[in-house]
């Protein structure tokens, strides 16, 4: 009778193994929050920060990897730049350093928004408008490099130009967010039919669809709206009604701050319009995820329950938790088969005009992004400078951000 060889790993490979993973695992949380830090200038220019950190010095991922998970983000409802930051922290480390990433990430500017709503009876508009002057022809700066890296790395065919243009073109003419998910899937759909050119993995597992996430992403929705409606309490209805938005919106901060203003300034009034606007010219300062923007709402609307600084801090971490927590549930569902999935041919094929229809997409931001600006000569010469110097690679990014800061500060 045959007996089968047995490899043992040996216990010191095996204790240097999860050493080497958990200390890779503390410096990507570290790039992390140097991201969450310093990333300003909402997805697109988060995205040329990414690829920049992650992709270009770290290698934790290739440019084309970045760009799927964006654009797999792109499709579902929720914070872009967060679901594409999880979903590389669980492909890295497993749930529980998504998890971490999650938090690690949106905290700078949870809190940052959150002590803005508790002092916002002290700030001056005039004051946050001249402080983030320069920062936002800068932000047109990063994205016009993402845009510029994207291209470079994923256009290759004659086939991925035309739908980078076409899809660039549509973007910029119908600013409809609901317009991002279908020019997507339709690239995805014409580059579908090329799957006879990809190669037959010998070895395809099966796919296996884990469903938890998505059946809690759902009982969340239903029971936080029974709830609300039951308890009446401000917390649970502030957190049901930022994670039924969560759940619904497409396109970023820029689409969702339309969808707030009309709840909670003039359908509920929970706060006026002048400090809706500033607390939406101060989110534009801040780094990392424009979502953001919904403690400082929830911070302001809980002055009405009396309840003192306490309340309006509880208020700012239920609005967060609800607008952030759809989008993770949602990655985190459909990250778990996402690269058995690419194994199928019809998807594989399918990549080359999501990436494409993302780069055009990228490219439009730009020009969209640089349209409401005052079209001065300092505003283009900040974008030109901005392109240039992360082209060059030398000097941080961060750094190209503070110093915007600081000019608005100054003058």
């Amino acid at each position: 009778m045959e007996t089968e060889e047995i490899q043992l790993v040996p216990p010191a490979r095996s204790r240097r193994g999860a050493r080497t993973k958990r200390v890779r695992g503390i410096i990507f949380l570290k790039d992390v929050l140097t991201l969450g830090l310093t990333a300003f200038g909402g997805p697109q220019a988060h995205l040329a920060m990414m690829l920049r950190l992650l992709v270009d010095k770290r290698r934790y991922l290739t440019a084309a990897e970045l760009l799927e998970l964006t654009a797999l983000c792109q499709i579902l409802p929720g914070p872009t730049s967060t679901q594409t930051i999880t979903a590389i922290g669980f492909r890295l480390g497993g749930p529980n350093l998504a998890y971490l990433t999650v938090l690690v990430w949106m905290l700078p500017a949870v809190t940052m928004m959150t002590l803005a709503g508790l002092t916002i009876t002290y700030l001056d508009k005039t004051q946050v408008t001249n402080l983030v002057q320069y920062v936002q022809p800068i932000a047109v700066g990063f994205v016009a490099y993402s845009a510029y890296k994207i291209a470079e790395k994923v256009i290759h065919t004659k086939t991925s130009v035309a739908l980078m243009v076409a899809s660039a073109m549509l973007a910029y003419r119908f600013q409809l967010p609901w317009l991002l998910p279908l020019l997507l899937l339709a690239g995805g759909a014409i580059t579908t039919f090329r799957y006879r050119k990809m190669p037959v993995l010998p070895d395809k597992q099966p796919l296996q669809i884990e469903w938890a996430n998505f059946a809690l992403w759902i009982g969340v929705l239903i029971g936080a709206a029974l709830l609300g409606s039951y308890t009446r309490l401000l917390p649970v209805l502030l957190f049901e009604n930022f994670y039924r938005n969560g759940s619904l919106v497409f396109g970023g901060g820029q689409v969702l701050a339309p969808l707030l203003y009309a709840e909670f300034v003039e359908f509920k009034h929970y706060l006026s319009t002048q400090e809706f606007l500033s607390g939406l010219g101060l989110v534009q300062a801040m780094p990392g995820p424009n979502f953001s923007f919904a403690s400082y709402i929830g911070a302001l609307a809980m002055r009405r329950d009396g309840s003192g600084i306490g309340g309006q801090v509880l208020g700012a971490v239920v609005a967060a938790a609800g607008i952030f927590m759809p989008g993770t549930l949602l990655i985190f569902f459909l990250i778990r088969f996402w690269d058995q999935l690419k194994q199928y041919r019809v998807v594989k094929a399918s990549l080359e005009g999501i990436n494409a229809v993302s780069a055009g997409l990228v490219c439009a931001a730009t020009f969209l992004l640089y349209h409401p600006l005052p079209d001065t000569p300092v505003n283009l010469v900040l974008v030109a400078a901005t392109f240039f110097l992360l082209l060059w690679e030398k000097i941080p990014s961060y750094a190209i951000v503070l110093a915007g800061l600081l000019a608005g500060a100054l003058f």
